[in-house]
């Protein structure tokens, strides 16, 4: 965020996802956000959308019944989208592919919003046989696709699409990735009552095609065939790819980089509280208000836990509907790039270990996964290996933890002049409440409360982010992931929250307990009083204070209980060996850490509330430093 046009994307960005959702009444509840180095030539964007359906409403994107009609529904067809997303994921960034940027496709959320409520009207009906989206390729994909998974043959002519511009070839309607356009099979007998309630809706429903019985994807331009292929060779009999992977030299070098020996680390206690300053400040920490407060997370009035918490919590069913009740879900987005980079087996397992921790933590048992699985060019085969070690650490953690992956994507050549972003395979999760009232969230709530430590901290600060902000060095291994460990911590999580003894609860990650701590008193306004034993931890016997403080050792989470119910709560982490540690007490306007950290929580909020703002906007604070010096 130091150069003026990673503001501007970023601001863009920001301000595109709120203009989008905003638009279409659906709540934008949470997300996260990373910088690095890595991304400044190609940024990322991952988005995660959940919706509500009952099983039996199921409707699939396969294709069936010779005779019966191709209706493509909502906008037309233009050249907007030409080139978009199926290009731009099948090439790295160079000087002239600088060029083929604004073929990204322009979208229209007003319209969307109609294709919603339209598609919803269409399926309650049941007037459908089939319904599927056009996505990257559009009609290409969306078309052989659905013919590929029916075992039937679809014929399209592309003088019935209809078009915004003039002249546009058959390649071109055909690849167009113009946005707010579904591609439903029709009966004949209800192709009138589907276009009736296109056009109450504002959109146009138009018989493209049909479905056949030859198992062949024919395209014509009126009575000429233009293109005529088996539809299961463009969707799913493609061959396979079967790249070289190698693992990157570097690795060697980075996993033998020792943090505690390369540098000389503050163990002064004005030092390490002006380092939890610098790390509150970081962009990578900082409070995310400013993003999220540019979104309506509340529409619908189904949001339980508002943004800036572990997870969003949203009930089931939709209030503002009239439908309300008892059950709900947790989700959470998650994906450090950096512990990817450094380890892609491990960094990918961190990803779904962190995202279950932080639904957990909130009072959701993990029900499912969803991946975005950001990479550099699969011709490098550096690149390639740590695609296959992140999807086998990933696979690995799953299993473990009997999660499935039920959908996701693939994003390649995520390069810019020859260098690939750090490897990305964002996590979506997931959970399940019972009683949605029985949710928790990280903000300590009331002085006295007894703080306790579930999980062990170690000296683990490869990849952290105090390397990467104190010393501006990002090397050594990240931490490892217990996968017996972390699944026996969420169990302790959720017990202790499903019999309503945890008063808060929150996950250690990304700048380790001090930050943990740090983010608890600021979101209750309240201070914490904490004492940390440093007698285990490395070699010697000792933990280092920085280690201490900002190890970012997985498999942790600290929570806050009732003075009456520590015991209880101590009992259920030793039934399921999760070691323990009480370490202080909620209390005061100040966060003190025993001969090592003192601030007031006013100053700490001051500093993590407004730093996200000051990147993107640097002259508004420098503005209001002159200001104040007048």
């Amino acid at each position: 965020l130091d150069e003026p046009r990673q503001r501007y994307l970023f601001e863009g960005a920001v301000a595109g996802i709120g203009g989008y959702g905003n638009c279409l009444g659906v709540p934008t509840v949470g997300g996260e956000v990373y910088f690095e180095e890595a991304y400044a030539g190609n940024c990322l964007i991952n988005a995660m959308a959940i919706g509500l359906m009952r099983e039996e409403d199921l409707m699939r994107a396969v294709a069936a019944g010779p005779g019966n009609l191709l209706v493509l529904i909502g906008s037309t067809t233009g050249r907007d989208g030409i080139g978009g997303a199926s290009v731009l994921a099948s090439q790295e960034f160079d000087e002239k592919a600088e060029e083929k940027r604004p073929s990204v496709q322009v979208g229209d959320p007003f319209t969307e919003k109609l294709l919603i409520e339209a598609c919803l009207e269409l399926l309650s009906r049941d007037v459908l046989v089939a319904l599927g989206d056009l996505g990257a390729a559009g009609l290409t994909s969306s078309a052989s696709e659905m013919a590929s998974r029916g075992g039937v043959g679809l014929e399209i002519d592309v003088t019935l699409v209809p078009q915004r511009e003039d002249a546009m070839k058959p390649f071109e309607i055909m690849v167009s990735e113009s946005q707010e356009r579904m591609l439903a099979v029709v009966t004949p007998e209800k192709l009138g009552e589907v276009q009736d309630i296109c056009e109450r809706w504002g959109l146009p429903a138009t018989v493209i095609g049909q479905v056949t019985d030859t198992g062949r994807f024919v395209i014509r331009e009126g009575d000429e065939v233009v293109g005529d292929m088996p539809a299961a060779t463009l969707a799913h009999d493609a061959p396979i790819y079967d790249p070289p992977a190698e693992r990157p030299a570097y690795l060697d070098e980075l996993h033998a980089f020792d943090p505690l020996a390369e540098f000389d680390h503050p163990d002064e206690p004005e030092m390490l509280t002006a380092t939890l300053f610098d790390l509150l400040a970081s962009p990578n920490i900082c409070s995310r208000r400013w993003i999220w407060e540019q979104y309506d997370h509340q529409v619908m009035q189904g949001t339980v836990v508002l943004p800036g918490s572990d997870a969003a919590v949203l009930r089931i069913g939709l209030p503002g509907r009239g439908e309300v009740t008892e059950r709900g879900i947790a989700v959470s987005t998650d994906c450090n790039g950096r512990y990817v980079y450094l380890d892609p087996y491990v960094g990918a397992q961190i990803a779904v270990a962190e995202a279950a921790r932080n639904v957990a933590c909130s009072g959701g048992r993990p029900a499912a996964i969803t991946d975005c699985l950001n990479f550099g060019s699969p011709e490098k085969p550096e690149v390639f290996w740590t695609f296959t070690e992140a999807i086998r650490g990933m696979a690995d953690a799953c299993r473990a933890w009997e999660i499935p992956v039920i959908s996701g994507n693939v994003s390649f050549y995520n390069e810019s002049f020859g260098q690939p972003i750090y490897p990305t395979p964002t996590v979506g999760l997931v959970g399940i409440l019972d009683d949605v009232s029985k949710h928790t969230t990280l903000a300590f709530k009331e002085a006295g409360d007894v703080i306790v430590l579930l999980g062990e901290t170690e000296a683990e600060l490869g990849g952290s982010e105090y390397l990467k902000v104190v010393f501006d060095t990002v090397a050594g291994a990240p931490p490892r992931v217990d996968l017996a460990h972390e699944a026996a911590l969420r169990e302790v999580l959720l017990s202790a929250i499903g019999e309503g003894l945890l008063r808060s609860a929150h996950d250690c990650a990304e700048g380790g307990l001090a930050v943990a701590l740090a983010e608890s008193c600021m979101a209750g306004g309240i201070g914490a009083d904490v004492h940390l034993d440093l007698g285990e931890g490395d070699d010697d016997g000792v933990l280092p204070p920085v280690a201490a403080l900002f190890s970012e050792t997985q498999g942790r989470a600290v929570v806050t209980v009732a003075e009456s119910d520590v015991e209880r709560v101590i009992e259920i982490a030793l039934s399921h060996g999760v070691p323990y540690s009480v370490v202080g007490e909620v209390g005061g306007e100040s966060l003190r850490i025993e001969g090592l950290i003192e601030a007031e929580v006013a100053a700490l909020e001051g500093i993590y509330e407004d730093a996200l703002a000051t990147y993107v906007h640097p002259e508004e604070m420098f503005a209001s430093e002159g200001l104040r010096e007048e």
